[in-house]
């Protein structure tokens, strides 16, 4: 299972390779980082997503916890939480397709924030699963470079776990 973990670190020469250091000794692959600065001068957010069950998960927490310049670990994972990606994709846009792939843009809210003759540059913003499907849409006319940030997440301060409220959509009940 994949879990987003959002960590509150001192912001200290050697913080961010001391926790990449402790995932690498424990043979755990980060799959995304995002770190940036957090809401309190000195202090920085990381956000990481890890695969591996709960129990795992538990410990791995608890040792970021004991390490210096860590301030609090979160796993955002069964909390309702708000997680986004930024996307720069560069696709082949031919006159012919142009169109087609401009329609897409506007299905997706993408930016096209730059235009040649050959290709467009793409700027999405969301969920991973947006992501994926709009790189699986436009594959066919030809991706030429993609830049991804990695998931940045917060805990929804309204408690609301919209992912339940999905859930409970398609079923066609409404939530009590």
């Amino acid at each position: 299972m994949k879990h987003t973990l959002s960590v509150l670190v001192e912001d200290e020469s050697g913080a961010l390779s001391r926790i990449a250091g402790l995932f690498a000794r424990r043979g755990f692959n980060i799959d995304s980082l995002a770190v940036g600065p957090a809401e309190a001068v000195g202090i920085s957010r990381l956000t990481m997503v890890v695969e591996g069950d709960n129990e795992t998960l538990q410990q791995m927490s608890k040792q970021l916890d004991k390490l210096i310049n860590v301030l609090d670990v979160a796993d955002l994972s069964s909390l309702p939480a708000v997680e986004r990606e930024l996307m720069l994709l560069k696709v082949s846009a031919s006159n012919e397709d142009r169109g087609k792939i401009l329609d897409l843009v506007q299905v997706f809210r993408a930016k096209v924030v730059d235009v040649s003759d050959e290709a467009l540059i793409l700027e999405v913003v969301g969920d991973p699963g947006k992501l994926v499907a709009i790189q699986k849409l436009l594959a066919p006319y030809g991706i030429l470079e993609i830049a991804r940030t990695g998931n940045v997440a917060l805990k929804r301060a309204s408690g609301v776990n919209t992912e339940m409220l999905k859930i409970n959509s398609t079923c066609g009940r409404v939530p009590t």
